[in-house]
């Protein structure tokens, strides 16, 4: 499922046969959108600047396996995100999760029998993979249709559900509808992503095997979003949001997904576009293109 853009093909083609401008390039574009995600999220001993070095030094180090299973943004992210979460633990703080990033909640980890075999790992990990694919085949095209269909009060349901894992009755009142209707959206789109999957070459028992109980499908597909972020605005909407330039559905969506929702991805793009950053780019760029010259010193021998 490559989500690759025309640009990101031609930069990782020729960031891969070492060519450091077109890496140059790279990092310029996401740069500042990463610092200012890891200037919102990092624990104040983490030096950000720190942070975005180290995730294009570990994307750049696994870019011979990048396959396009998400674009380059979102992968981005993830490395960043996951960095940001092992700090976290490391300092043992109470709460393993980053804010608002509930998927990351520690208690959701599979505690095994003292005697499992590594062979229990694997195969756990395998079935999770599975099951991750799976759905995130199936959310995204789910997630376009209600945002062609201008439908956004369901897609802000799912959000509130999904990414924040906010309870029924606390959706209902944010948004001024019963408990009910949350329950009845919730239903109908559980069935959709199962009929989705169930319509691609994967079975529902790819998702289910492991027999989740609700709660568990509930965790595993709030790890989908926040993986995926298949309900994020293109960074080009934001930027019209910023401007007031777009029609006002659209506009208040965004102000929901924004502010109500905290979405700290798109604040992060958000934040990048109005403020820059508060660092010289061009010193942030020099330390990163400095770190990985190595790379192109031996791709180009």
């Amino acid at each position: 499922m490559a989500e690759w853009t025309e640009a990101e093909r031609y930069l990782l083609e020729h960031i891969r046969s070492g060519d450091q401008a077109a890496w140059a390039q790279l990092v310029e574009r996401y740069q500042g959108r990463l610092l200012a995600f890891a200037r919102r999220r990092a624990p104040r001993h983490a030096d950000p600047e720190d942070l975005v070095q180290d995730t294009f030094l570990q994307f750049l180090r696994g870019i011979a396996s990048f396959r396009g299973q998400a674009s380059v943004e979102t992968f981005l992210f993830l490395i960043l995100r996951r960095r940001i979460i092992e700090m976290l633990r490391g300092k043992k703080l109470a709460a393993c999760n980053l804010p608002d990033s509930p998927s990351d909640d520690s208690s959701t980890i599979d505690i095994p029998a003292a005697d499992a075999s590594a062979s229990w790992y694997v195969g756990r990990d395998e079935q999770r993979d599975a099951a991750k694919t799976a759905l995130a085949a199936a959310l995204k095209p789910l997630v376009q249709s209600l945002q062609e269909e201008l439908n956004f009060r369901d897609l802000q349901i799912l959000e509130m559900l999904f990414y924040a894992q906010r309870p029924n009755r606390e959706i209902a009142s944010s948004l001024g509808v019963g408990a009910e209707h949350i329950a009845m959206v919730k239903h109908r789109w559980l069935k959709a992503v199962r009929s989705r999957v169930e319509a691609s070459d994967q079975s529902w028992a790819s998702v289910d095997s492991g027999g989740l109980d609700p709660a568990a499908l509930d965790s595993l597909l709030s790890e989908v979003w926040e993986d995926q972020r298949p309900s994020c605005p293109k960074r080009s909407t934001v930027g019209g949001y910023l401007l007031k330039t777009l029609d006002e559905p659209w506009q208040n969506y965004i102000a929901f997904h924004l502010e109500s929702l905290g979405c700290a991805y798109c604040k992060a793009s958000l934040d990048d576009l109005d403020k820059q950053t508060r660092v010289d780019p061009e010193k942030l760029r020099d330390r990163i293109m400095q770190s990985t010259i190595g790379f192109f010193r031996h791709t180009t021998r």
